[in-house]
């Protein structure tokens, strides 16, 4: 590398060469899909040769930086003060060199992870140096459904931070595994990254599959396959969470079985299952077979929303969120007449709920 180019750039621009800068060739982006950098380092991206190429990075780089940063595209002509999402949209004189400024502190995997580790040294925090697998383990199912909840209101805002405090639990479980000797944040890294490539040959190599159910097929049968080369005696159910909430747990494992034909040919079957399953309920004569058969009446549901590709655990929050906004309607109409629900009949409550069902809740 002759390093009077960098210098030649930065007088250009101005600038000091930062005192961390990380440098790429513009090639380096035409099969990329995200920045092989991190954002809170200043970049310098050189030999951007054309406008397909410039499009490309600039592609790449909006995956991370926003459309507004300020960027500075350097060629013979001089410098040119651009924003990133605008970059090569004008007359550049290509080739160019392309300086990205850092986005500043927080920006980037490295400097979350030091963070957190932070928290774990000695001059860290109190209570995160206490923390174990096993007691963060509550934590982490309550951000799973704290993030659940973002997703079902579609509450941007609300699924940014969910997701940053789901990611918080990650590398705080992964630093702790550093520090027990067990693995690091690089393994678990690299073993997704493998498991992704491995179970993606359609992408990452040769494979010809047909759509998405070739896609499932082949998925089962590479888990098997993976299965079978650690020797480990399981079936093909018991990869799946004890812990998951029962309707995505049914879904799961009748998806599972339908990945290698156990299913019904056509939808009709899980309707007249549905049926059966009614008048079974029906005609149950304790409550031990009342509840078993309501387990299968509820279990052939879950199939009926497969076969609808409806989420069935989805499905069912988004009813008991409907439910519980209308019933709130209806207390607070009630206690606008200055009554308790407990003094109303039936009818007077159904009709605030309609009421409701009117405005739209």
């Amino acid at each position: 590398m002759d390093f009077s180019i960098l210098n030649s750039i930065f007088e250009t621009l101005r600038l000091s060469p930062p005192s961390k800068l990380t440098l790429l060739n513009g090639q380096e982006f035409t099969l990329r899909h995200y920045p092989p950098t991190p954002p809170d380092v200043d970049t310098l991206i050189l030999g951007i040769d054309s406008p397909e190429m410039a499009a490309q990075v600039r592609t790449v780089l909006l995956a991370v930086y926003p459309g507004s940063h300020k960027v500075s595209a350097v060629g013979k002509a001089g410098v040119t003060e651009t924003s990133l999402g605008e970059f090569g949209g004008g007359d550049l004189s290509y080739p160019v060199s392309l300086f990205i400024p850092s986005l500043g502190m927080g920006t980037s995997f490295e400097a979350f992870a030091e963070i957190v580790a932070h928290l774990r040294a000695p001059d860290g925090c109190p209570w995160d140096k206490e923390q174990t697998h096993q007691t963060l383990r509550k934590h982490l199912l309550e951000e799973s459904y704290e993030t659940l909840s973002a997703l079902d209101a579609d509450d941007i805002d609300g699924m940014r931070e969910e997701f940053g405090d789901l990611l918080l639990q990650i590398v705080l479980n992964s630093y702790i595994a550093y520090q027990d000797n067990e693995f690091t944040m690089t393994e678990v890294t690299r073993h997704i990254y493998d498991k992704i490539v491995r179970r993606h040959p359609h992408v990452f190599g040769d494979l010809k599959l047909d759509g998405v159910d070739g896609v499932l097929q082949n998925w089962e049968k590479l888990k098997e396959k993976e299965r079978k080369g650690k020797k480990e005696d399981k079936g093909i159910l018991d990869g799946i969470p004890a812990a998951l909430p029962a309707l995505s747990q049914a879904q799961e494992y009748q998806d599972r079985a339908a990945r290698v034909g156990f299913d019904w040919p056509e939808i009709e079957g899980v309707l007249d299952k549905i049926r059966e399953e009614i008048e079974e309920v029906k005609t149950a004569e304790n409550p031990e077979q009342v509840k078993g058969e309501l387990g299968d009446l509820f279990f052939v549901l879950v199939n009926l929303a497969r076969w609808r590709d409806v989420d069935a655990e989805s499905a069912l929050r988004e009813a008991n969120l409907k439910f519980k906004k209308r019933f709130a309607y209806v207390e607070k109409s009630a206690k606008a007449q200055g009554r308790n629900l407990s003094d109303m009949t039936l009818e007077e409550m159904d009709s605030f709920w309609n009421e409701a069902k009117g405005l739209g809740m």
